[in-house]
């Protein structure tokens, strides 16, 4: 899969947020993007180094599965020492470089890419399945463990799975709490590029047929953390 960054990374957090400013105009969220996509690829990093995301060793994961049958076609790593300082909001210029790195190595082109993060629930509404999708032009969506910014009404979330309520920060709905398992805590989704909201938040659910998080999400975690071992961070 091949990737032209179109600026270059960052040096300090001045730049990040210029960048950001930049770029979000592109981020496309209402496209309804791919209906039926046969390669989706999961993405995620683990830190090493440090305590969390603070460490500065970080090593991606991207792995694509075949919809029809959710079975890996392929799995790719990388590994990389932070260049950019931990700042939250601006994560993504931590574990971009090393994530396009990931995706550099890859021989089958996803349809969509699904990133361990946040897309538009994101504080300044460009977290890094935004930057993802808007740099590689693959459809992309954030599918996080918890939430960003952002609240909901609990009332409005069942507890059967494929329930869902509006996430909602400042007045704008920026993703959806979406329930992938009757009676487990829900996932929180939010479209980073050339997909929209009901389009992503159908995909995760399709994805996740047995545990809480979507396969990608669950093979690409357990990729990076292996990844990290074996480089003894």
């Amino acid at each position: 899969m091949r990737i032209e960054v179109p600026h270059t990374w960052p040096r300090d957090e001045a730049e990040a947020l210029a960048l950001q400013d930049r770029l979000r105009p592109l981020a496309d969220h209402h496209s309804p993007g791919p209906q039926r996509p046969r390669h989706v690829a999961g993405l995620d990093v683990a830190y090493g180094g440090g305590h969390g995301a603070e460490g500065d060793i970080v090593a991606a994961a991207v792995v694509v599965l075949d919809t029809a049958t959710l079975a890996p076609v392929e799995q790719v790593t990388a590994t990389a020492r932070a260049a950019f300082p931990y700042v939250p909001g601006l994560f993504a210029f931590r574990e971009l470089p090393v994530l396009i790195d990931a995706l550099e190595k890859l021989s089958v082109t996803p349809d969509l890419l699904l990133c361990d993060g946040q897309g538009l629930a994101h504080p300044r509404r460009f977290g890094l399945a935004c930057h993802l999708g808007v740099v590689t032009g693959v459809p992309a969506a954030g599918v996080a463990k918890t939430p960003f910014v952002g609240s909901w009404d609990p009332a409005a979330l069942g507890d059967a799975r494929g329930s869902s309520a509006p996430l909602v920060d400042a007045g704008e709905t920026v993703g959806r709490v979406l329930r992938t398992q009757s009676g487990v805590k829900p996932v929180y989704v939010s479209t980073g590029h050339g997909v929209d909201l009901d389009t992503a938040c159908r995909h995760v659910l399709a994805l996740a047929p047995a545990y809480r998080l979507p396969e990608t999400t669950r093979l690409a975690d357990r990729l990076s953390r292996d990844r990290l071992t074996s480089w003894g961070a």
